[in-house]
């Protein structure tokens, strides 16, 4: 394990940059501020012109087969425009506006995309923002020309107020619309995250099976089959007692090998007493000892006792080969609607997210159901991690008993 400060993986906010108050003379922030107002009229002239004719032929051809593709077209091309808006606001204004989630049709083809082009609410809303930017364009572009000539002793204040207002509708018009949008982007790369965990996991069971477990069925097999000759044959002797006692051997291997196999998969002593024996039985095997506390009144949805358990099975794991503890303790407790885990040693410390002991696998499989890990393990320990989870995951509901 290596060093590192608390991490959690819960997702934090973008900032926005602040302008700091205007003054005169011109500030490098005002002058961003009047290279932002004096630009946005001939973009905006260009924008409204083009988003005027692509309205205008798409209404108008909407009874015809390129109507809809056409406006399907230009909503692309307003999810582009806001993009570059975005980065404008962002250069000149110190306005940091997260990116809006891609657009997706429910399945593939032509008119599933055409069908989500043109119900697509971001690119109506960027639409929105180039329609109705070309007046305050040019009375932006008025005030601050004549501005620079004229009133500048004032023009600070002016272009401040003016950029806010610019600031406003960047941020209302062209920043994902709500919280479900954003939460949509999230659950996006959690997808994924559970998709590469569960191939590697494939994958480790496709490994396991033909190095151990079968290997040793053929071998078995390969050994019967000859021990079955010379029976046959009538050349019964010591070495056909041999054959079998080790293939007998070979059996109680295998068996062996198909259980932890399919404990790693899903331990039955978790399907059928619960995460108290199945965490104290994990900790009978760390080589540290640990003290386990399940403080449940009844047993959460099977996915979440799933991922507790394999959560605590490898941190139980690092404490066993890094930590070079001497004590641990697991505990399990309920928190209204969060399930809490808090694994705990006096070993050296210094673990990391990065460090490449599975900390970072385990947060993402912890964030892929809306949950969070947070690590404190500074040098010389001790480590502590706490991760939580909800108590149910979605569409599943809970199982009564007693630990």
């Amino acid at each position: 394990m290596t060093e590192s400060p608390p991490i959690s993986t819960g997702a934090a906010p973008l900032d926005d940059t602040s302008p700091p108050p205007p003054k005169a003379p011109l500030s490098a922030w005002t002058w961003r501020e009047i290279a932002y107002l004096l630009s946005n009229f001939p973009l905006d002239v260009v924008a409204f012109v083009v988003l005027l004719v692509w309205l205008t032929l798409g209404i108008g051809l909407s009874v015809t087969v390129v109507g809809l593709p056409l406006l399907a077209t230009g909503l692309v091309a307003c999810r582009r425009y806001g993009k570059l808006e975005r980065a404008r606001a962002r250069a000149l204004l110190g306005v940091e506006v997260e990116e809006p989630s891609p657009l997706r049709a429910r399945e593939k083809g032509f008119f599933p995309w055409l069908w989500a082009c043109l119900k697509d609410p971001v690119a109506w809303r960027h639409a929105l923002f180039a329609f109705i930017r070309l007046p305050w364009a040019v009375l932006t572009f008025s005030v601050t020309l004549v501005s620079l000539f004229v009133a500048w002793p004032a023009l600070p204040w002016l272009a401040r107020w003016l950029s806010n207002v610019d600031r406003a509708m960047v941020r209302g018009l062209l920043s994902p619309s709500d919280e479900l949008e954003r939460r949509i982007a999230e659950l996006e790369a959690d997808r994924m995250a559970v998709s590469d965990t569960a191939a590697a996991d494939l994958r480790r069971i496709e490994r396991d099976l033909h190095d151990g477990a079968q290997a040793r069925l053929v071998a078995l097999a390969m050994g019967l089959g000859l021990a079955k000759e010379k029976l046959l044959e009538g050349r019964a002797d010591e070495g056909v007692a041999a054959m079998v006692d080790e293939a007998h051997g070979e059996v109680k291997l295998a068996l062996q090998e198909l259980r932890d196999l399919a404990r790693g998969i899903h331990p039955a002593i978790l399907t059928d007493r619960g995460l108290g024996p199945a965490l104290a039985s994990l900790a009978g095997r760390c080589t540290v000892p640990v003290a386990t506390s399940v403080d449940l009144a009844e047993r959460p949805a099977p996915a979440i006792e799933g991922i507790v358990y394999f959560t605590v099975s490898e941190l139980l794991q690092n404490i066993s080969k890094h930590s070079a503890a001497r004590k641990a303790s697991v505990e399990v407790w309920r928190v209204e609607d969060r399930l809490l885990i808090q694994v705990a040693d006096d070993g050296r410390g210094g673990a990391r997210l990065d460090g490449g002991s599975g900390m970072a696998g385990l947060a993402e499989r912890l964030g892929s159901v809306d949950g969070l890990f947070v690590l404190d393990s500074p040098v010389g320990g001790p480590t502590r991690v706490t991760a939580e989870l909800p108590w149910r995951a979605r569409g599943e509901t809970s199982r009564t008993g007693k630990r």
